[in-house]
């Protein structure tokens, strides 16, 4: 296996317990409260946490380009040479602004290691962490799509963007 294939797997396997841990966790809340008729604190602090992680690990990790919103309409009605204009430019500005945003994110996420959530106190660091994950992935697939799209792929009237 490739190491490509397997940081992928790795990818979704962290996604699918991080999802997996998220859904134990409601089932507990869930039965506590309308079973036992004993509101578990813990339980919505950490659904709300796991919840955070989910979404932003699978924007940073999962979700693969070609299923990202696109106006495909445009996209479908210009030529190669324009596909591959569109292409490069959104991707150095959304890649140049999520690098740009790699610093300040990392020392807000720093600086929230000061205080804890109230009921685990768990330091926000950790609760906002994923961020930084999704601003580096976007930085990273930003410049590979525009290395892609230099040599010609990635441009086909299918949004193929393998």
């Amino acid at each position: 296996m490739n190491l490509s294939r397997w940081l992928k797997a790795a990818a979704n396997a962290i996604g699918g317990g991080l999802f997996l841990t998220l859904f134990v966790v409601f089932v507990i809340q869930i039965t506590a409260r309308f079973g036992f008729n004993k509101p578990l604190a813990w339980t919505d602090e950490a659904a709300v946490i796991l919840y955070i992680w989910v979404i932003m690990w699978a924007a940073a990790f999962i979700v693969p380009e070609r299923e990202q919103v696109m106006f495909d309409l445009i996209w479908n009605s210009v030529s190669r040479p324009v596909r591959k204009l569109m292409r490069i430019t959104g991707n150095l500005l959304v890649g140049g602004l999520a690098m740009a945003s790699v610093p300040a994110t990392w020392d807000y996420v720093h600086f929230m290691a000061r205080e804890g959530t109230p009921v685990l106190n768990l330091p926000f660091m950790w609760v906002f962490l994923p961020l930084v994950f999704l601003m580096v992935s976007l930085t990273l697939r930003c410049a590979w799509a525009i290395w892609q799209a230099l040599q010609g792929r990635g441009l086909d009237a299918e949004l193929n963007l393998s």
